[in-house]
């Protein structure tokens, strides 16, 4: 095995270029298989199609990137993989930054952009909270999709997502849901696919701190004040009194009935 390149950005770190061109422990090989698993179980992408990235910047968003990238080399067929990112006017992004999310993306063959919107529209009447950011976020997803004619958006959502997910709307809303590995919109014209649903965060961040993803998280002023952010220290407490802890609540619902249409 070839010896493994360090990052040119943070000499304590590897490059993620070692990856892609099948440089990686064993961990690095499951989690890229788990979120294969995850697209395969649901039937998530077929060849031939193009897939749409909701990039943040974060951490989740630049794993899933990666993983459906070096994926494709696996695989006897192909797929088109294209990634936007919203970068709000409000809270911007360092643009010291862009050249490096640039070179990333380029690396792993996506076609990738970054859209400026703003993040308080004036259709908001001046209200603000973590649903209408989350929400106007969705639409301009939705609306770039429409246009380029791309039926697949994915999501970098994962399984510690899901239990949150699912606690939030147990305990809040009185309701026994959660996001779905496959979601459908508009009677199947838009599909968000989250091919990460069964991975958990920890080998995430794992990947984040290993290796020099260009993690560049946008300012949110709500971010660790926020019900989902609140409850992260619940799940690990309740993960500590049985590991498998998430895989129950995961294997609580019901998804047998999910798929896309084609």
């Amino acid at each position: 095995m070839k010896t493994p390149v360090r990052s040119p950005y943070d000499n304590g770190k590897l490059s993620y270029k070692n990856v892609i061109g099948g440089i990686m422990d064993p961990w690095v090989m499951r989690f890229i298989k788990s979120v294969g698993r995850g697209v395969n179980k649901f039937d998530m992408i077929r060849g031939g199609e193009t897939v749409l990235l909701g990039v943040s910047g974060g951490k989740d968003s630049l794993s899933l990137a990666l993983a459906l990238s070096v994926r494709r080399k696996w695989l006897p067929v192909d797929y088109t993989l294209k990634a936007v990112m919203i970068n709000w006017n409000e809270h911007p992004i360092d643009s010291a930054y862009r050249p490096r999310l640039a070179e990333y993306f380029h690396d792993l063959g996506i076609d990738f952009r970054i859209v400026d919107e703003a993040q308080f529209p004036s259709s908001f009447d001046g209200e603000f909270n973590c649903y209408l950011c989350s929400r106007n976020r969705r639409r301009i997803l939705f609306e770039t999709a429409r246009k380029e004619e791309i039926r697949l958006i994915a999501m970098g959502h994962h399984l510690n997502d899901l239990v949150e997910t699912t606690m939030m709307n147990l305990f809040f809303r009185s309701e026994f849901a959660t996001m779905k590995p496959v979601q459908e919109f508009f009677d199947g014209a838009l599909y968000v696919i989250r091919p990460m649903i069964e991975v958990h965060e920890s080998t995430i961040r794992r990947l984040a701190e290993v290796y020099d993803l260009p993690v560049i998280k946008p300012v949110c002023p709500y971010d660790q004040t926020n019900i989902r952010a609140r409850l992260k220290p619940v799940v690990r407490d309740i993960v500590h009194l049985d590991s498998l802890a998430m895989e129950h609540v995961y294997g609580a619902h019901d998804f047998s009935d999910i798929g896309i249409k084609r």
